[in-house]
């Protein structure tokens, strides 16, 4: 038996590892137990090596487009596909050591390799672990537990699909050869970027969609990528669901259906399935201890994330907030300072930025214009091409959008959005101009830096008071 911990936490991703650094600060004694690869979704099997490989792909991209510059000649060769998947190997193992592995032995924590599940009951929690050699279990015990075990790629009941076998964002960037055709199942944020991945390696990419493209952005987002989608040559097929699929000796065989019942035939060497994730809650005995899950599996905690029980916590993916590793880190920390200070720390998603790595890439902060509405706002939008933005017309690339969304009466700024080159650091000024409570007009007041793609935002909130077609193309 181990006791006398002050905090024992499940997982080893952001959240554990920042609940873990923010204990140790604080003096407090913490052990970890990981069942799988230290580090997490994040460096392992999700941020990390999608956008290496998402970076990979558009290099490719842009040798195969330098003809759109005047006087560029390029070219590229066939993707030695092994090589980029080793090297993609590397990066994670590289990065898993220096912010993972290292960093625990550096603060003075150790991770246990094995499975932990919650034993005794709710006044006397403790861990069961059983280590990943086999060997004898061991019994956990501390002032304070922390589940932080993640989320995992989750599929719809679809006829005949476990039998088939699929793909999910995990496997599929662990292949050994790139499919000469994929289908894609789901277009949110991890179906599109995998979809563009693997057309921009050469892939005959399709990709099924149960409504839009990214039906959680603005619509004129939706329609702005599947225009970038067609060009690049990926086939999409808005509100289409799959009903069947099957595996013969040339790969897959799937029956999809429109939303007017209109029934067609797909083919394709391999089908990944991005639908979603789920928390990963399987195998802890949570109901042994007094903590609960929701209808997805979530574990139910408070707004300060405390479970029913006082002295066991969540944070990250499994408590079903939103899946950002920013979100989890800053839940971890959260969770320290609420079980050791007593600090009743709360989280505020009001202005939460979130990006897609797709080429050009979609980033939002704050509400959207439905959403607006559906809060009580009369909301006043405006949308900017991006070919009024002169950072696109020099780059020679001006497809894509700015949308804000602002309070009528006020004028107050309710939402950004972007679909753009960089839009991920754009929207970072956004993020701050809703934090503050900043109107239109203020943003359209601030300084900015001009060939700069977050002039856009500047440009967008001048609509508001001025045509900026007249507008030469430094004028403010």
């Amino acid at each position: 038996m181990d006791n006398g911990f002050d905090l024992a936490v499940v997982g080893s991703g952001g959240g554990a590892f920042a609940a873990a650094i923010a204990a140790r600060r604080k003096g407090r004694s913490v052990v970890m137990v990981e069942r799988a690869a230290t580090g997490g979704t994040c460096v392992n099997t999700g941020c990390v090596p999608s956008k290496a490989l998402l970076a990979a792909a558009e290099a490719r991209r842009s040798a195969l487009e330098g003809r759109r510059f005047p006087g560029i000649r390029t070219g590229t060769g066939p993707v030695d596909f092994e090589a980029l998947i080793d090297g993609k190997d590397a990066l994670v193992q590289q990065m898993r050591a220096e912010k993972y592995t290292d960093l625990a032995a550096e603060y003075g924590w150790d991770i246990l390799e094995g499975t932990a599940r919650f034993t005794g009951d709710r006044d006397n929690p403790a861990l069961d672990v059983a280590p990943a050699d086999g060997g004898g279990s061991r019994r956990i015990e501390a002032a304070h537990y922390l589940i932080a075990t993640g989320s995992a790629p989750w599929a719809p009941p679809v006829d005949g699909l476990q039998e088939a076998g699929y793909l999910t964002s995990t496997t599929a960037m662990d292949l050994d050869a790139r499919p000469e055709s994929l289908l894609v199942l789901g277009a949110g944020y991890v179906g599109l970027e995998q979809a563009q991945l693997f057309a921009r390696l050469g892939s005959k990419v399709t990709v099924i969609a149960r409504s839009r493209l990214t039906s959680g952005e603005e619509p004129e987002i939706s329609a702005a990528l599947q225009d970038v989608f067609a060009d690049e040559g990926i086939t999409v097929h808005t509100h289409t669901r799959l009903t069947a699929v099957r595996r013969d000796a040339r790969g897959i065989v799937a029956t999809a259906r429109t939303g007017d019942d209109r029934e067609f035939p797909l083919r394709a060497d391999e089908l990944l399935v991005a639908t979603g994730r789920r928390p990963v809650t399987d195998g802890l005995s949570l109901d042994a201890v007094g903590a609960g899950t929701g209808e997805r599996g979530e574990v139910v905690v408070d707004e300060h994330l405390r479970t029913a029980n006082p002295r066991i916590w969540a944070a990250g993916d499994v408590t079903g907030h939103p899946q950002f590793v920013y979100v989890a880190s800053a839940h971890g920390a959260l969770v320290a300072d609420n079980a050791f200070d007593g600090a009743g720390r709360t989280v505020d998603y009001h202005h939460l930025p979130r990006v897609t790595f797709t080429s050009p890439a979609i980033a939002s902060a704050g509400l959207t214009d439905a959403q607006a509405v559906a809060r009580g706002h009369t909301c006043d939008c405006r949308v900017l091409p991006l070919e009024h933005v002169p950072r696109a017309l020099v780059n020679r690339d001006t497809r894509g959008v700015i949308k804000l969304v602002a309070d009528a009466a006020t004028g107050r700024l309710l939402g950004a959005h972007a679909l753009a080159d960089g839009a991920g650091d754009v929207i970072a000024t956004a993020v701050y101009a809703l934090a503050n409570e900043m109107t239109v007009q203020q943003m359209a007041d601030l300084w900015c830096p001009y060939l700069t793609m977050a002039e856009g935002l500047k440009l967008a909130a001048q609509t508001y008071t001025r045509d900026i077609t007249k507008l030469s193309c430094c004028a403010s």
